[in-house]
């Protein structure tokens, strides 16, 4: 069955969606369903997508085509309302990541259409009508449910009528708003107190919300779901070109800013280039900035007190009402953002919510009422708040799901036994039945169900033929959570595919003694490495009874459609791993893993494994030795020297003087032997260096305040406490006429004469919002903006000179190292006319292996998809092993 993803479109959560379409498509049973990108651009094109395109971090990096922008002196990345006059540059890159499509043909390529899309055009009935014009089956809701369940105001009045609680709310019209700010402001005080909760009615529920806690942030916030701006110019020009830069990044970014095109003072602005000439020339003291789709009222409502929850609900095989076990969700801030929601260790869920049963059960009766009272079909999230006096607020009825790895729609799933894979399967299953119930296409929609009936029952009888991949994941190391992502992501390409059949491994504990525990579905989708730790050290052999009902409930679904997943959790040791897997992929970042440990206590009971191997692995984790190595091999790095604790304490004066007599700051500083981003800093003065040292050499687990605020930290970021770090001398452009920090992987192959080849890939230029490149920007999808290849020359045989080079010098440094499998290379390249000089940062023997990562939009350049990739890796540790044995 062809399964059409339709993702991306025009709302201001595209990138989310983006993100979804692309677990959507690795998550589909491949033995079922062939899945077909459907991409919808921010204009309301269809694209037939190029698959390579899916694995690009942000929609901006691959479209509009960075070769087919209009000249751009600071090089803005956006989206594809900035060339919506210039018709011959959106068709041209139409063209170079797809086929543009009409509606009408959409049925010439798929069966199905799964929904991925967000806010308005995807959840509030516009796409379900055209899918429904056209014969075309789709997932969720239809065209009634959808139109509800995006106006948050025309909820209300629904809520109120089929007798539900809600909070005291209002609207305010956007002629009030511009023309009598402080009457609005006088009226909503008479009317509500503080805080106040203000809410953009169709911008999907993570968009355009925000909680006024007094005068000026009731002000910022109704601006804000307006989409109004108001720029100080003498602030403005004040800024640095660096900051002005910066600035515009974030207000091109629709999440956070208003994006283009602009309405400044009644003139449309639609390139960022534009803006900052603009604001550069203005003679006002301030400039109002305004998106000509922002929203033509806000709701205000009271701020509710209370415990808040999500629970998804989905319909059985007979179609009635079923909550799966909701979930608490433990903010940083009030507000359960965008970011709260979709960047891991923001936020924190809980399922079931910590309350007594009985209370869960309430709410889930009253999910499952909203869920019939809005006419929904197969499946939504409802959203609400428990009171402190046990009232039951549900505010925010979903009829589409974000679908990120660790969402609810998945979180919850897993809660009953379904994998994604397995849910993704039943949710199509269930949007057939649903379609059926319109009375439409009647024959084709039974044919369906029974080709769907006939393929699981197939693809069951092959279950015991596949391969089993032990994924080990977590660790005990500052990139802990990104390592749960690799996992994840491994697992579920293995566990869509028909020749795989993966088991996820976690391991903690500490360097003395690894810790392993064979995970059920519902823990490995915990939010991350430290709530996966939690609950295994919480864990009790008798399921919460609301859960065990749930299950008793969808026995039914999961014999037909989950098989082969663990309900329970089970501790391991190495001995016992090795007598239930053929394989062992390790998705662990930074110690141990790549270290050669876990390597090392595999190697011992005989299971082959992924990438270097123990002596390899030793050297590249060790940054000042790695250095040391390259540099006697004529390979350009950093000058660099280690900083000891002992030294330090001893007289911290005198180590910081020999610092800064060898260094010019600023310099960088990091861990030596750990991953590769956390507490990586650029430092820039004096008193920077030394709350680096304290933090770094703390006795304490939580942070020094001091120099907690010099290095402007986080309370949820990283930072180890090592006994010593690396400093090194910052590289930079030293004149050169172009300057870029890039990131190459790399594939190695066995030759017959037992020889390593070295497949290396085309680098990706890797773009920072901030000093250096952060976590976030290396691994989460829709944060960090690559550019894949590297902008190394403006012209095809430039390029090609210089990529070359840049290859030559990562498999040279890849080779010193003796790196097997695959690896990540970090460097900066110096380009002075057709001269390149490769600066190597560091080696990754385990990269990163999430879904947006930049060594997948590499693999895709050479025609292998993420699965086929990780595909080859498992091959080539079959294959050493084999050789030698």
């Amino acid at each position: 069955m062809r399964i059409g993803i339709i993702f991306g479109g025009q709302s201001r959560e595209r990138e989310i969606s983006f993100a979804g379409g692309r677990t959507v498509y690795d998550n589909l049973n491949k033995t079922l369903f062939t899945p077909v990108p459907i991409f919808i651009d921010s204009l309301g094109n269809f694209i037939l997508l190029d698959w390579q395109y899916l694995y690009k971090g942000t929609i901006r990096d691959f479209y509009p085509s960075a070769e087919h922008l209009p000249h751009s002196p600071h090089f803005f990345q956006v989206y594809a309302e900035s060339l919506q006059n210039e018709p011959d540059r959106l068709e041209k890159s139409m063209a170079a990541v797809g086929q543009k499509i009409t509606p009408d043909q959409l049925s010439k390529h798929i069966d199905f259409a799964f929904l991925a899309l967000h806010g308005p055009y995807g959840e509030d009935g516009n796409i379900q009508g055209i899918l429904e014009w056209y014969g075309i089956p789709y997932s969720g809701a239809g065209i009634l449910p959808s139109s509800i369940g995006i106006d948050k105001e025309v909820q209300k009045r629904v809520l109120k009528t089929a007798g539900f609680e809600t909070p005291k709310s209002t609207s305010i019209e956007r002629s009030q708003w511009l023309t009598s700010q402080s009457a609005v402001i006088q009226n909503l005080e008479r009317e509500f107190s503080y805080p106040m909760v203000i809410k953009a009615p169709h911008q999907g529920s993570s968009i355009g919300v925000s909680i006024a806690q007094d005068k000026n942030s009731l002000l910022a916030g109704l601006n804000r779901s307006f989409f109004i701006e108001s720029i100080d110019i003498a602030s403005w020009k004040a800024k640095s070109d660096e900051q002005k830069r910066n600035f515009l990044v974030t207000f091109t970014d629709i999440r956070e800013g208003l994006g283009f095109p602009v309405l400044v003072d009644g003139e449309m602005v639609y390139h960022p280039e534009n803006l900052w000439e603009l604001l550069d020339q203005s003679k006002e003291s301030t400039l109002k900035l305004e998106s000509p789709n922002g929203e033509a009222l806000v709701l205000v409502e009271s701020f509710i007190e209370g415990r808040e929850f999500s629970c998804i609900v989905i319909e059985d095989e007979n179609g009635a009402p079923m909550a799966l076990p909701p979930t608490e969700i433990k903010k940083r801030t009030d507000l359960f953002d965008y970011r709260s929601k979709y960047l891991p260790g923001i936020s924190r869920k809980i399922t079931p919510i910590d309350l007594p049963d009985q209370d869960i059960e309430r709410i889930m009766r009253k999910s499952e009422a909203l869920f019939t009272a809005l006419h929904s079909q197969v499946y939504a999230r409802i959203d609400g708040f428990f009171t402190a006096e046990g009232d039951i607020f549900l505010n925010d009825p979903n009829t589409t799901s974000g679908m990120l790895p660790s969402s609810f729609f998945f979180h919850q799933a897993a809660e009953i036994g379904f994998n994604p894979s397995q849910f993704l399967t039943y949710i199509i299953s269930r949007s057939i039945s649903a379609r059926l119930n319109a009375g439409k296409k009647i024959y084709h929609l039974l044919t369906l169900a029974q080709t769907l009936r006939t393929s699981l029952q197939q693809a069951a009888a092959h279950q015991g033929e596949k391969i089993k991949v032990a994924v080990i994941m977590g660790g005990f190391s500052s990139e802990r959570h990104i390592s749960v992502e690799s996992g994840r992501n491994i697992y579920e390409k293995l566990a869509s595919s028909g020749k795989y059949l993966p088991i996820p491994i976690f391991l903690t504990g500490d360097e003395t003694k690894h810790l392993l525990y064979q995970l059920p579905i519902n823990i490995m989708l915990k939010d991350n490495a430290d709530d996966i730790r939690e609950k295994i050290t919480q864990h009790s052999e008798v399921t919460h009874p609301v859960i065990a009902e749930i299950r008793k409930k969808a026995h039914h679904l999961m014999e037909q459609f989950a098989y082969e997943e663990a309900l329970q959790l089970e501790s391991l040791t190495y001995d016992e791993l090795a007598t239930r897997v053929d394989f062992a992929f390790i998705a662990l970042h930074g110690r141990p893993g790549e270290d050669g440990a876990v390597q090392e206590q595999l190697e011992l009971r005989d299971v082959p494994y992924n990438g270097s191997g123990v002596e390899s692995s030793r050297i590249s984790i060790n940054k000042y030795d790695t250095n040391e190595l390259l540099r006697a091999n004529g390979i350009l790095v950093a000058d660099h020297m280690l900083v000891y604790q002992e030294e330090y304490q001893q007289n911290p004066e005198k180590t910081i003087e020999s610092i800064t007599s060898r260094f010019s700051l600023p310099l960088i500083a990091k861990p030596a032997d750990d991953g590769c981003s956390s507490a990586v800093k650029k430092i820039k003065t004096r008193e920077e260096l030394v709350a680096f040292a304290e933090m770094m050499f703390r006795t304490q687990e939580a942070f020094l305040p001091e120099p907690m605020r010099t290095l402007n930290l986080k309370a949820n970021e990283e930072f180890p406490q090592k006994n010593f770090f690396l400093v090194e001398s910052l590289i930079s452009a030293e004149g050169a006429d172009k300057f870029l920090e890039i990131t190459g992987g790399m594939l190695t192959h066995l030759q017959p004469d037992g020889s390593l080849s070295y497949e290396v890939f085309e680098p990706s230029e890797a773009l920072a919002s901030g000093e250096v490149l952060s976590l976030e920007e290396k691994f989460l999808a829709g944060e960090g903006q690559n550019i894949t290849p590297a902008r190394f020359a403006d012209t095809a045989e430039g390029y090609a000179a210089i990529a070359k080079s840049v290859k030559e010098t990562l498999e040279k440094t890849a080779r010193t190292i003796q790196v097997e499998g695959y690896c990540r290379i970090d460097a900066f390249v110096r380009i002075s006319g057709q001269q390149a000089d490769t600066i190597i940062i560091e080696i990754n023997s385990l990269p990163g292996m999430t879904p947006a990562t930049a060594i997948f939009h590499q693999a895709a350049l050479n025609n292998m998809k993420p699965y086929e990739f990780i595909d080859q890796i498992i091959q080539y540790g079959f294959a050493r092993h084999q050789v030698e044995k």
